[in-house]
């Protein structure tokens, strides 16, 4: 058996994975990372076929935090930050047969048939209504006590459905939405919260993070393809099956097997990354009583469709996308329209979608044929997109993905405590990736950074 040593050994290679390692490597650590897959990068994937660039995981992030900015400036050149057209600000809500434009100001909040005029006024009060005493309220509960069930079923259900392909009837804010919950919990409102945070002064550095979209110019495997290189391939282990991690002393033993046969690796202090139904056969020696609060987390299934047009015969798509109301019964969650965000992903009078499906509400659609889910996405290309009936798409690719999005539910304050439990018995574990500390591509850069960070001093 063929034994390596490490400084630090690091499990999966996806974002969270690489950009750990990527900052380690800066410091001058020695790591190493194991991945069970054939190729680095975990859910990012990039495709370019037939004049259209699309991927089959993330769409995109959001530059919510300076660890964002940072990382593709040191990234630089081999990868570069692409945000983000301004037309991509608008945000498309679907009612009745047609999208509508999510308001952006006074008048647009008025005139807008996507809210009742009772919701309307009601938000006037909003400043001036109570907090909330519920820790564990659901993003539902809090919106329709805040702004009224129009909103929820408007404003909140649809974006819960583009970011979690969940329901906001069972996400809880203060772990969904931690930001929106600390608006009304440390200033009372959400119009008083985001005035007051708006007047905070800000350093240089907290002027990098911005609510800006963002890609990477080519798309973001691209960005996983440039921590690769700035890793070195010879760190990262490819194809590792069986990977079992058990302490011995004060180090930790990794064991696995590659198609060159059995492996281990020693390293000093390991961190794992991959998805919570990995790790009960990954730490075998945690009790199962213990593993088990942290692998029971929900996770939703989720279908990408790539839907590409060389022409779209004048038809005009100048926004981020559209989302889809669960009360408007639809088979789609939402429409995001890369080629409006992003230059170079579709060919000049043509367009690029991405069609979301499934989610919690609808985890039996990941069972469709390729060929019912092609039928339906046709029919939601002409009575959605509104595009002639004789017209045919130039691209459709299905991507299939089991277990998504996790669902940050109840099951998360136990799961969290758990988590710092364990590191604090195991010292030299760190237990990292989506299991905690948010879904979104920042929230995974964000995590690695601080990790890294820690483990340089």
């Amino acid at each position: 058996m063929k034994q390596l040593h490490t400084d630090i050994a690091i499990i999966g290679a996806g974002l969270t994975g690489l950009t750990t390692a990527f900052w380690l490597t800066r410091a001058g650590k020695k790591i190493q990372i194991i991945e069970r897959q054939d190729r680095a990068g975990g859910q990012i994937r990039t495709f370019q076929e037939n004049g259209f660039v699309y991927e089959s995981g993330p769409n995109t992030g959001v530059v919510s935090y300076p660890e964002v900015a940072e990382l593709f400036a040191a990234l630089s050149p081999d990868c570069t930050l692409e945000t983000a057209r301004e037309e991509s600000k608008k945000r498309w809500i679907w009612k009745g047969n047609k999208f509508h434009a999510l308001p952006s100001g006074l008048v647009s909040a008025v005139t807008t048939p996507l809210f009742t005029l009772y919701d309307k006024f009601r938000i006037l009060g909003e400043p001036f209504r109570a907090k909330g005493t519920n820790p564990d309220e659901s993003v539902a509960e809090l919106a329709a006590r805040r702004l009224g069930k129009s909103f929820v079923d408007y404003a909140v259900d649809p974006f819960l459905s583009g970011v979690y392909a969940g329901n906001p009837h069972t996400l809880v804010t203060r772990h969904a939405l931690p930001k929106l919950y600390n608006l009304e919990q440390d200033y009372g409102s959400f119009i008083k919260g985001s005035i007051a945070k708006a007047k905070l002064p800000k350093t240089e550095r907290d002027k990098l993070a911005t609510k800006k979209v963002f890609s990477a110019v080519g798309g973001l495997e691209r960005l996983a393809e440039a921590m690769v290189k700035a890793i070195g391939k010879e760190q990262i282990t490819l194809s590792a099956n069986d990977v079992k991690i058990q302490p011995q002393g004060n180090q930790w033993l990794i064991t696995y097997r590659t198609p060159e046969g059995e492996q281990s690796l020693i390293a000093n202090k390991v961190v794992t990354t991959c998805g919570a139904y990995v790790l009960p056969d990954l730490l075998p020696f945690i009790p199962k009583e213990d593993i088990g609060q942290i692998s029971n987390l929900h996770y939703a299934p989720i279908i990408q469709a790539s839907v590409g047009f060389h022409n779209t015969r004048g038809l005009k798509f100048g926004a981020f996308g559209g989302l889809v109301p669960s009360k408007e019964k639809k088979d789609v969650l939402g429409i995001l329209f890369p080629s409006a965000c992003f230059v170079g992903r579709s060919p000049e009078e043509g367009a690029l979608f991405s069609f979301f499906i499934g989610g919690v509400r609808h985890a039996d659609m990941l069972d469709w044929s390729d060929e019912k889910l092609k039928d339906m996405i046709l029919k939601n290309i002409h009575s959605m997109l509104k595009f002639p009936e004789d017209a045919q798409p130039d691209l459709i690719k299905i991507h299939r993905h089991q277990k998504a999005i996790p669902q940050y539910e109840k099951s998360s304050e136990a799961r969290f405590k758990m988590i710092d439990a364990l590191q604090a018995r195991y010292p030299g574990l760190i237990l990292a990736g989506n299991i905690k500390g948010g879904i979104g591509m920042a929230d995974r850069i964000r995590q690695a950074t601080g990790i890294a960070n820690e483990l340089s001093k």
